[in-house]
């Protein structure tokens, strides 16, 4: 090799080895500057106060703002997608719910959803709640099942909109008990549950979040709880598994997610911080009271369930032959 060559060699090798000095440093100082929250869905739901909440604490804990910024439409694949084209230096991150594991069966998305984003940890479990209108003479899953088998096709749910939570935790249910009833999709949790209570429709499978209030006031009637086990924010409650529904479970969760390829120390070292903020005796207790459940879990372990979330949801979603959008 020539003196000259081998120069250009040489001093390319510095330049890279001082861009990796340079992000390892950067890295190691991190967060060195304000970072931002992407929050999916709107205002004043469980997804927003629990993003929030976190982002909140990580600015306490780190010294540095945290700032929110509310991205909702499209089942949060808005926001999602501002995500995956965000730098992945870290700085950018995104609290969503579990509609992020359903809208890649449902919609032609501009990201790939296991690729251009990375679970980060599952903060938190939603737990929904099988209300009917106190007008039904039933106080059971059970005594459901058999009021609506009597009535094929007669009873109404309602849901927050074609292809939600709500509505998905509704038909497993009717698969799995072998009941038929007649969906009405609504743009929202709040309208659905106001003709609920109304009486225009007859049963829903929404959150403890935004139910509670009214079965406590005895506006709703809560018969059942929609996950594989009780919630601490009712524990009376028993699960739709447990009144007859042998295998039945659907939950809603809310997560943290940051853009793909970010680096994998500032990915655990978020992930770490999350898991002591929601498990912290004093923000566990805040959120319980809200009706929801701190997980706050490792890394892999919300890696795993996501894509469990998306096989799941997909299948359910062939299943009751909804068409992509």
């Amino acid at each position: 090799m020539r003196i000259h060559d081998r120069a250009l060699v040489q001093s390319g090798l510095a330049l890279v080895l001082s861009l990796a000095a340079a992000t390892v440093s950067a890295q190691a100082q991190w967060p060195a500057k304000p970072m931002r929250m992407l929050i999916a869905l709107a205002p004043g739901g469980g997804v927003d106060t629990t993003g929030r909440l976190i982002a909140q604490k990580l600015s306490e804990r780190w010294g540095q703002p945290v700032v929110v910024e509310n991205r909702p439409g499209a089942g949060g694949s808005l926001a999602t997608e501002t995500l995956a084209r965000a730098a992945p230096d870290g700085y950018t991150m995104l609290t969503n719910s579990s509609g992020v594991a359903i809208t890649p069966s449902l919609m032609k998305l501009s990201y790939d959803p296991r690729k251009d984003i990375v679970p980060v940890s599952l903060a938190v479990i939603s737990p929904g709640v099988m209300v009917v209108h106190p007008s039904l003479p039933v106080r059971s899953v059970k005594e459901f099942i058999a009021f609506a088998k009597a009535r094929p096709g007669d009873l109404l749910y309602s849901s927050s909109g074609n292809g939600t939570g709500q509505h998905l935790a509704a038909e497993l249910f009717a698969q799995m008990a072998g009941v038929k009833m007649m969906h009405v999709p609504y743009k929202g949790t709040a309208p659905s549950i106001t003709d609920l209570i109304g009486g225009r429709v007859s049963l829903s499978m929404a959150s403890v979040v935004s139910t509670r209030q009214f079965f406590e006031a005895g506006k709703l009637r809560a018969l059942a709880v929609l996950g594989a086990k009780r919630t601490p924010a009712l524990p009376k409650l028993p699960t739709i598994a447990e009144s007859g529904v042998a295998g039945y479970a659907y939950e809603n969760w809310y997560g943290v997610f940051m853009p793909g390829r970010t680096p994998m120390d500032i990915v655990l070292k978020t992930q770490q911080e999350i898991t002591r903020i929601v498990n912290d005796p004093e923000i566990e207790s805040k959120l319980v009271s809200q009706g929801l459940d701190p997980v706050g879990s490792t890394h892999a372990e919300f890696v795993r369930f996501y894509e469990e979330e998306i096989v799941k949801n997909g299948k359910l979603i062939a299943s009751i032959k909804m068409e992509a959008r």
